[in-house]
């Protein structure tokens, strides 16, 4: 899918070391002398680092200082914006796409949203229909970069991505998917967590993506989260902050930026972000214990870039609003008491947690003046854009300040080879994603991730002799990617592949509410039962009033040998113990619904491996959480 348009690599090379050579014989020192002096450093790789890595980080900082030194004021004030644009083409995106845009923005293309506000990066979304398969993907990339370096000063866009694996994957299959953080938390390899990491980013490499919005820093302690839970490795600063270290180390051995979030730290909220301002209740000292730990292991692995969180955090500012538009909280504790010196990306500016006191003109003026860098998603580019642009001019920011955080993210882009390599190829595609090696590397980290909470009577494993015929039942949320299940028939399809004869039958294609049955599919899923060997009944996110507590019950009382997965939340388990009813003799948490940790799941359930993950988060009892059911560390093998 070479795009006759692009110039050869070779010929790429030579035009932006041109555009940057002809960039410092223009350069001014006194025109970037503040934002000299102001720009951090990473301190902690400094203090790490030997004469080489000196060496390429004065290179680094000297190419950025050139680039910077040729920026007019709006060039500058759109590198800080990292922005949505809809189409898979930065040229010819579908007739909806580009009527979306030019509603937003004002033009129809990625292509035109670049020049026009000389945006320093995209962010790439499902739901902005920018992926459909990799060779696409890699060819919106090279687009964008085309119409990045046709600008009046050159520089590559930094391309962006959530892509945490797990339950947050927005590039499916034919990339390879890999478990999510809580997963990697039960297997407790940072060696896993590493080498995850580093296949996750040689594939976003490969399409052009430079930053992830990951790992999660947070450390999840309430079950009842909305917004972390599985996305997070666990419960114990400590195991968090050696998996969140580890995977640093993967993304960025791979020429990806790490984004370590949300800072400073979301995992203790029972309130989504997306929908309200959470009120985090911790004193400062258990902060120190039980927050800070993953973050100040992410800046001493030399972490890129660090996520802020929209929720208040009294004890760390006291004043009413959210992290990101906090002084005290991103410059005071972040930067100064953590010492961290690199680029503070916000949290999306268009979810509720940051908008709801503040316009979105006024949003992004706020953020740069607490001590944001990048400006993730403003909803409104063109008003946030205006916004800045006019608190420049009437001098409540001031252009040195702009400067501070431009310097920080060229810097960063040339510290990830983007000066250099801004395009991708098909070769390059082809070669790295969905590579065989990567998805056997996959399945393997998966095998140890899966935890057995129960096995009363030591049910597991199944024997096709003993077991041939089973029932496979339970909901069937939609794959986080949009490639890959229905979670029933992916682990049917499994287990018939190691010898038995299993069917699936789904209650639901919903989730949260819609994975409950209905009492006449509840009836159905019984009927099926009887007769079977045994069955593997799937639950998704049960909670007090979920029909699929009556579903469980209502199988283990047919007395066929029942076994449940819980698709999500390892807390499943908790609502399914004790009265009212039966409650199933085996059990297993996934940590997710894709198809690798599905599969791993059915080796497991077979014999095929040994259930090896631990919990990584305690599980408490439904009816009195003061006691634990299961404790961190929890987990049975055969």
């Amino acid at each position: 899918m070479h795009d006759p348009a692009f110039p050869k690599a070779a010929s790429r090379r030579t035009l932006l070391t041109a555009a940057l050579a002809a960039a410092a014989a223009a350069c001014s020192p006194q025109r970037t002398s503040a934002a000299r002096e102001a720009s951090p450093t990473h301190r902690a790789a400094d203090a790490a680092g030997g004469g080489a890595q000196r060496r390429d980080r004065d290179r680094d900082r000297k190419r950025a200082e050139a680039l910077l030194g040729r920026m007019t004021l709006d060039e500058k004030i759109g590198q800080l914006f990292v922005v949505r644009v809809y189409g898979h083409s930065a040229t010819s995106p579908a007739p909806a796409d580009a009527a979306q845009n030019r509603m937003e923005t004002g033009v129809a293309t990625a292509a035109e949203l670049i020049a026009k506000y000389h945006a320093g990066g995209v962010m790439y979304a499902g739901w902005a229909h920018n992926i459909r398969d990799p060779h696409q993907l890699a060819a919106l990339s090279n687009g964008i970069q085309k119409a990045a370096l046709a600008g009046r000063t050159p520089v590559p866009a930094l391309l962006s991505i959530d892509q945490e694996h797990g339950i947050v994957a927005r590039i499916g299959a034919p990339a390879t998917l890999l478990p999510g953080a809580m997963a990697l938390g039960a297997g407790g390899s940072a060696a896993d967590a590493r080498t995850a990491a580093r296949i996750a980013g040689a594939e976003l490499a490969a399409l052009g993506i430079r930053q992830d919005y990951a790992p999660v820093a947070d450390v999840n302690v309430d079950p009842a989260n909305p917004v972390i839970g599985v996305r997070s490795f666990g419960a114990d600063p400590k195991a968090v902050a050696r998996l969140v270290a580890a995977q640093i180390e993967g993304y960025q051995s791979a020429g990806v930026a790490a984004t370590a979030k949300h800072f400073p730290g979301h995992g203790d909220t029972s309130v989504d972000s997306h929908l309200d301002l959470p009120l985090i209740t911790h004193s400062r000292a258990r902060w120190e214990r039980l927050d800070a730990p993953p973050f100040r292991a992410a800046i001493a692995a030399g972490v890129d870039a660090i996520m802020t969180a929209h929720l208040r955090f009294p004890a760390l500012d006291p004043r009413d609003g959210p992290a990101t538009l906090s002084k005290p909280i991103l410059t005071g504790v972040l930067r100064g008491e953590l010492g961290f010196g690199g680029v503070v990306v916000t949290d999306s500016l268009g979810m509720a947690g940051v908008r709801k006191k503040y316009g979105d003109d006024r949003v992004p003026v706020l953020a740069l003046k607490a001590g944001a860098d990048q400006l993730l998603n403003p909803p409104d580019l063109p008003a946030a854009w205006a916004g800045v642009h006019r608190a420049v001019r009437s001098g409540e920011l001031s252009e040195a300040r702009i400067e501070e955080s431009v310097l920080r993210i060229l810097e960063l882009k040339a510290r990830r080879g983007l000066l250099d390599h801004p395009y991708t190829g098909d070769g390059q595609v082809a070669r790295t994603v969905g590579s065989r090696g990567h998805r056997a590397a996959a399945d393997r980290i998966a095998e140890r991730t899966t935890t057995l909470l129960v096995n009363d009577g030591h049910l597991l494993p199944l024997s096709p002799r003993r077991h041939r015929r089973l029932l496979v039942v339970g909901p069937d949320p939609a794959a986080p990617s949009g490639t890959g299940g229905p979670p029933t028939a992916v682990l049917a399809r499994a287990l018939t592949a190691l010898g038995f004869t299993a069917e699936a039958l789904s209650i639901g294609a919903g989730s949260g509410a819609g994975s409950d049955p209905t009492p006449e599919r509840i009836k159905a899923a019984v009927a099926a039962a009887r007769g079977r060997d045994a069955v593997i009944v799937a639950t998704y996110n049960v909670g007090k009033d979920s029909r699929q507590r009556a579903l469980v019950s209502e199988l283990a009382a047919t007395g066929v040998p029942l076994v449940h997965v819980a698709l999500r939340n390892p807390y499943d388990i908790a609502w399914l113990t004790g009265a009212p009813g039966k409650a199933p003799a085996a059990s297993l948490a996934t940590y997710s619904w894709t198809d690798v940790e599905l599969r791993a799941a059915a080796r497991v359930i077979a014999g095929r491996t040994g259930p090896r993950g631990r919990l990584p988060v305690p599980v408490r009892r439904a009816d009195e959480p003061s006691r634990v059911l299961y404790p961190v560390g929890h987990g049975l093998s055969y």
